[in-house]
């Protein structure tokens, strides 16, 4: 059986793109009894497992409901991998919006079936995120705790119909519609749209997305956490990202390998994805390395 790739809500599941992909999972966080036995059982199903949460209240201080929450479901992961007491779970947390978690759980998905040993699959999470566009269209930053926000931009969405557009990931922006533009991918990607029950307009897929020179547009269900990720129901959140399993395969290939010294698991980049042991290979010489695996509109 491939590696098993958890999340930790059903709305972080994104539909596959063929039938050789298969599902995630989605580790129960009712109670920790229920959390137990739903990490064990993928453990006995599938022989290792690969859990993605939110790493961005730990990264960012973030605080509120939102923040809270975040905290809650990385300590109760954690917490299992403790009582479990196995060396066969990897718990990896990853500083992006909702929308961007469920496009890289999915990347993870398709590789999954591929002939990546678990601890290359494992590590090669944070090497996918770093080539994911992930952000939103705003109608208020005024609550925005996430990325930066200065107070000119504060003021100025006081202003009745002010929006913004925002990008989390790879490299924070904001900028306000009409007057500047956000920075895209130079590659091939496809763009994910969610759109929250009050989207400000259609800017998304009529501008963005041409702008992008995206390859393919798919609208998916809003995940929960959303809205308090962001800090307004006003949104429409988007992530754009490689979606050709052979583009992915080679990004992930074209890194070299190294052995853990700590548990012996095979890695990619800095950091074991199982153990959290570091290397002295730095992370942003394995970018570059595989920066060079995507040529410009690569698909």
């Amino acid at each position: 059986m491939p590696t098993a790739i958890a999340v930790t809500s059903p709305d972080l599941v994104l539909p596959p793109h063929d039938r050789q992909t298969p599902p995630a999972t989605v580790q129960p966080q009712d109670t920790l009894e229920s959390s137990l036995l739903g990490m064990h059982a993928l453990i006995e199903q599938h022989g290792y497992v690969i859990a993605l949460y939110s790493a961005s209240a730990e990264n960012t201080g973030a605080t509120g409901a939102a923040g809270a929450a975040e905290r809650t479901v990385a300590q109760r992961l954690h917490a299992v991998r403790s009582v479990l007491e196995s060396d066969r779970i990897a718990l990896i947390g990853i500083d992006l919006p909702p929308l961007g978690i469920a496009l890289l759980s999915q990347q993870l998905r398709q590789l999954s079936v591929c002939d990546f040993s678990p601890g290359v699959l494992a590590s090669s999470a944070r090497l996918l995120a770093h080539y994911i566009y992930a952000g939103a269209l705003l109608g208020s930053v005024t609550k925005l705790d996430r990325v930066p926000v200065s107070l000119k931009s504060h003021a100025k969405s006081w202003v009745p119909g002010a929006q913004f557009a925002v990008l989390a990931n790879p490299r924070p922006q904001l900028v306000r519609l009409g007057q500047e533009e956000l920075a895209g991918p130079e590659f091939g990607t496809r763009l994910l749209v969610a759109n929250g029950p009050q989207p400000p307009s259609d800017w998304v897929t009529s501008t963005l997305a041409p702008a992008w020179q995206v390859q393919g547009v798919a609208t998916v269900p809003l995940p929960a956490e959303s809205a308090r990720w962001w800090g307004t129901g006003k949104l429409v959140e988007f992530a754009a990202g490689l979606y050709d399993v052979s583009v992915l395969y080679q990004l992930v290939a074209s890194v070299r390998r190294e052995t853990c010294h700590w548990c012996g698991l095979e890695l990619i980049g800095d950091r074991c994805g199982f153990c959290s042991a570091p290397l002295t290979t730095s992370l942003p010489a394995v970018q570059r390395s595989a920066t060079r695996a995507l040529p410009r509109g690569a698909t």
